[in-house]
Formats: structure tokens, C-alpha cells, sequence
């Protein structure tokens, strides 16, 4: 009786094996036929996509997206399917959709999405009910409606619920500001970009998967992954057009300019990167050649020293969240780019851009500025401090 309930290791192995063989001993088998078979429905999908064959996408299930899609052009589109989650008749797939736009991205667009099948009896083949995104994951264009065109000399702008002749006005703006980024920023880029403008703030906050009461007053953002080109294939400029709307001609021009530069200094942007040598960075190309005054495009900071409150250091991090008190926000943004300008003026444009490269070399913030600064300006973060704020009471006279 010592020994009955026991079960020897061997004994163990042989089950475990045995179980394996039969559904995998995590529970699914490693050859799961459903997702192979999802998988291939998906395979078939892709592949109308790429040869604009609507009929062909059309007998892989639900075709009611297949026009909104159909103007974008496209160098590659795949689907993975990570996993299955079945039901008798119906099956729901987490799937990874990557795709390339054609003449614009060096790597590909990676958007998680669900997509919801069904099948008729138990060997029928499996048809696309639904593809949406995953949760907590942003809209790709063509999740909100029929995707407009419009090719610029250096621009890509696609639009939602936009007009021809306003998406074009999107494209002047941005064949002008490649142009002028490449004239400050001598690092290597594609010198093309990709604007994305959708109907309304909403439209925006859906693209980025956020709420819309994170962008409320924000012309636009740019997207892409940080840490090195290799990383960095695929930036898009996201316009929020209430916002935007409301910008005179310059500040249209400045804006689109500023997010172009982000896509520009994309691969030499790390983590290492503080906030305001990014952000001011970008304003200072965007108001590199408007003839503007820091008066004029300063205010807020122009005030706060004007009524004794300058700053007693750079901007932190912390003060360039879109949920801060805008004036706030709006220091934040004039003081980085005071403190480009101030780089600029007394060290160089040449050692303003050494130093945006020097400082993005760094794998973590830590030492990232310290090291740059004496690297490349002979100079310490106590010192260029004290010089900014001297700038800063100067340059409003």
C-alpha cells in the first residue's frame, strides 16, 4: 500500500510525451490545424490586397473594407497569426498585420489586430468576419473610411473624409519642409515623409489609440520607434485638423516642418534624449528661416521673464505632457528651443547638430547630456544652465 498514488519520473516523462503527441502539454498542439488553417485564409487575404483583386479578397470573408484600402500604395502586406482562440463554429485570431508603403518606409508598419472567423460545419473553411484592431491598439487609416491619395515631390498625404484640394495644401506644406530640415540637419534620412490627416481630433486620437482628450489643442504628432535606424522605418505625421485649422500660414508651415524633423533625427533620437534638446531641436529648424523673434515665438517665456519668473533650469520630461496647463506646455516647448537657438548662436549649427548625435549615442539618459556637453560644447550642465538663463534675459530685449 506504501506505494500506491505514486507515479515513477520515467513514468512522468513517458505521459507528458504521450500528451504531447495528442495536444501538446502546454494544452495546444505546436501543429494547431485551426490556426494553420487561419493562418492560410489570412495568406490568401494578403494577397489580394497586394494585386487589388476584389474578388479574390471578397471569397476570404467580409470585402467591406477592400475600397478604403484600395488607393494606398502598397509594397508589402502580411499577416502572423499568433494565436486562435476557437469556439465551435467561430474562431477569433490575435494577429500581427505588417505592410510597407511603397517609395516611403524602410521596414515595416507592425499593427496588432483581431480578426473573428467562422465556418459552416465541422470542416468547412474558415471565412473573415471582422478585422479590427487589437485592443488597446491604434487605427491604421482605412479603419475610419476610404483612404484619399495625394503624391507630393517629397510627401505622402493620406486623408479621411478630406477633400483633394486639402490634402494637396498638406503636401505643398510638406514638399517645403523637407527640404528646409535637410538644410539644417546634415544626418542621413529618406527625405520623404508621410502625413496622415484624418476628419476630426477623434479620427487622430483613434489613429494613435489614445483618448481624444490627449491631443486636444495639438496641431499634430509624430509616430515611430526610437533606439537607432534600424528601428526607425516607418514615421508618420498625424495631423489633427481641428487644431491644425486654426494655425495661420506660417504656424501651418512651422508646425509641419517641426514633425518633419522629428522623422529626420528619427535613427540619432534614443532614449537617451531629454525632451527638450528633441522638441527644441525640431522647433529651432522650424523657425530657423521665418525671420521670427524670440518675442514672437516665445510669448509665455517672454512674460515669465518679463515679470521676474524665469526658469532656474531646463525643461524636464515631465513638463512636455500634453495634459499639462498649456502656458506651462507652452514654456516648455520655448525654452528648449531657446536653448537650440542659444547652442546655434554660440557654438554653431554644425556642433548643435554634433551634439543632438552625441547625445543620442548613449544606450539611458544617464551621463547621455553630461557626456555630450563636455564632448562636444567644453562644457558642463551647471555652466550651460547658467549661460541659458543669461540667454533667456537677453534675447527678449
Amino acid at each position: 500500500m506504501a506505494g500506491r498514488g505514486r507515479v515513477s519520473g520515467s513514468s512522468v516523462v513517458a505521459l507528458c510525451l504521450l500528451l504531447a503527441a495528442l495536444v501538446g502539454c502546454g494544452g495546444r498542439s505546436a501543429a494547431d490545424p485551426v490556426l494553420s488553417e487561419v493562418q492560410r485564409v489570412l495568406d490568401r487575404r494578403a494577397a489580394a490586397v497586394l494585386d487589388h483583386d476584389r474578388a479574390a479578397y471578397a471569397r476570404t470573408g467580409d470585402g467591406a473594407g477592400f475600397d478604403n484600402l484600395s488607393a494606398v500604395p502598397l509594397a508589402a502586406w502580411s499577416y502572423r497569426v499568433a494565436d486562435v482562440d476557437r469556439g465551435g463554429a467561430t474562431a477569433t485570431a490575435d494577429v500581427e498585420l505588417r505592410y510597407r508603403v511603397e517609395g516611403h518606409d524602410r521596414g515595416p508598419v507592425t499593427a496588432r489586430r483581431t480578426v473573428r472567423l467562422s465556418r459552416e460545419g465541422a470542416d468547412g473553411p474558415w471565412s473573415v468576419d471582422s478585422d479590427r484592431p487589437a485592443k488597446k491598439s491604434g487605427q491604421q487609416p482605412w479603419d475610419q473610411g476610404a483612404v484619399r491619395v495625394v503624391r507630393g515631390t517629397h510627401s505622402l498625404v493620406l486623408g479621411v473624409g478630406q477633400s483633394t484640394g486639402t490634402l494637396r495644401g498638406f503636401a505643398d506644406l510638406a514638399d517645403r519642409a523637407v527640404p528646409a530640415v535637410s538644410d539644417a540637419w546634415d544626418g542621413d534620412w529618406s527625405r520623404r515623409v508621410v502625413v496622415l490627416v484624418p476628419e476630426s481630433l477623434e479620427g487622430m486620437a483613434g489613429l494613435l489609440g489614445s483618448p481624444a482628450s490627449s491631443y486636444r489643442g495639438i496641431a499634430a504628432v509624430t509616430t515611430g520607434e526610437t533606439g537607432g535606424r534600424e528601428h526607425a522605418p516607418a514615421d508618420r505625421i498625424i495631423v489633427n485638423p481641428d487644431a491644425y485649422g486654426l494655425l495661420g500660414t506660417l504656424g501651418k508651415q512651422v508646425v509641419l516642418t517641426h514633425e518633419t524633423t522629428h522623422v529626420a533625427t528619427r535613427a540619432d533620437t534614443t532614449s537617451a534624449t531629454p525632451l527638450w534638446l528633441s522638441e527644441g531641436y525640431a522647433d529651432w529648424v522650424g523657425y530657423r528661416d521665418s525671420g521670427r523673434s524670440p518675442a514672437q515665438s516665445a510669448p509665455e517665456l517672454d512674460r515669465a521673464v518679463a515679470e521676474g519668473r524665469a526658469p532656474a533650469h531646463l525643461p524636464t520630461d515631465e513638463d512636455f505632457g500634453f495634459t499639462a496647463d498649456a502656458d506651462e506646455l507652452a514654456r516648455a516647448y520655448e525654452g528648449g528651443w531657446l536653448a537650440c537657438r542659444m547652442i546655434a548662436a554660440q557654438w554653431g549649427e554644425e556642433r548643435l547638430n554634433a551634439f543632438y548625435r552625441a547625445v543620442g549615442t548613449h544606450d539611458d539618459r544617464a551621463g547621455a547630456v553630461e557626456d555630450a556637453m563636455r564632448e562636444v560644447l567644453g562644457t558642463t550642465p551647471e555652466d550651460f544652465t547658467t549661460r541659458w538663463r543669461e540667454y533667456l534675459r537677453t534675447a527678449f530685449d
